[in-house]
């Protein structure tokens, strides 16, 4: 065995010690960014090519510190994003919900789709939908002043309109025309604080995290921006918590102008996220 998968052996002890819910992957992952190479090229490293960096990285990853602040680079589904301190890191269990939505909108049969992402974060959801979807339009919304600086930085360049605004009170000038709303908002309790991941709780920005006593009020707001933005028929998807599946579908009742409100399941089969369309008159 080489120098540094002897090393990795051991940064993947230290971090399931300390841990890490993804040691060896998150090892090999600090090794190959350090190395600038693939994970899967990491036996080619000579020994004496061993940078010693490699243990500061893994002492950051050990106290809890994000893999992606670390890296400043995060995956989802086929986009690699600019991250850091202050901006939410997207996860696995969203890329999900997106791709039912961008299923959604091509079952539409619209030419231009008009798309709208609220508390976009870093922009993950607004850009794969621009990348998978190629003639929408897609407009994305952040509230946070840090945020939006990774947010501006990953749309650079692409087909996504970026706005600094309140997700309830923005994009008044679309009302009535947009096909899709998505968001995947702050829906933690603030009473869940304590359970919380270190590296969500320690490091992502609480006005990504947390929502109210129950985790739902962005989202009850949203409701009324959604209603405001679709077209009649025009559908919205929101992320939720797993333990708030059946909650979410009855915010977005037939008395305040929905129709098709339900759940849908993640990859794990946990309710992750809701849908509804808006009532045609």
């Amino acid at each position: 065995m080489n120098v540094l998968l002897a090393e990795v052996a051991q940064a993947t002890q230290r971090l399931a010690d300390a841990g890490v819910p993804s040691p060896r992957f998150d090892a090999e992952e600090l090794a190959a960014w350090v190395h600038g190479v693939s994970r899967g090229e990491l036996h080619r490293v000579a020994d004496a090519d061993f940078d010693a960096r490699y243990w500061e990285a893994v002492a950051r990853r050990e106290a809890r510190e994000p893999l992606q602040h670390i890296t400043g680079r995060a995956f989802f589904r086929y986009l690699e994003l600019h991250v850091g301190a202050g901006v939410f890191v997207p996860r696995p269990e969203t890329e999900s919900v997106v791709g039912w939505a961008i299923d959604a909108v091509r079952a539409m049969d619209v030419a231009e789709p008009l798309i709208v992402d609220l508390c976009t974060g870093s922009g993950a959801i607004a850009l794969a939908l621009a990348q998978e979807v190629p003639r929408s339009r897609v407009h994305a919304v952040e509230l946070d002043e840090a945020a939006l600086v990774w947010a501006r930085k990953n749309v650079e360049g692409s087909r996504v309109t970026l706005h600094h605004g309140d997700a309830r009170t923005a994009l008044g000038e679309l009302d009535g025309q947009v096909d899709l709303v998505i968001s995947n908002p702050p829906y933690i309790p603030l009473t869940e604080w304590e359970h919380v991941a270190p590296e969500a709780r320690d490091h992502d920005p609480q006005i990504a995290l947390f929502s109210g006593e129950d985790g739902l009020d962005v989202i009850r707001g949203l409701e009324r921006t959604a209603h405001r933005l679709l077209r009649p028929g025009g559908v919205v998807v929101i992320e939720h918590a797993d333990t708030q599946g059946g909650q979410v579908p009855w915010i977005f009742t037939e008395d305040r102008g929905w129709a098709d409100a339900a759940d849908h399941p993640d990859l794990n089969n946990r309710p992750r996220f809701a849908t509804a369309r808006r009532e045609v008159p």
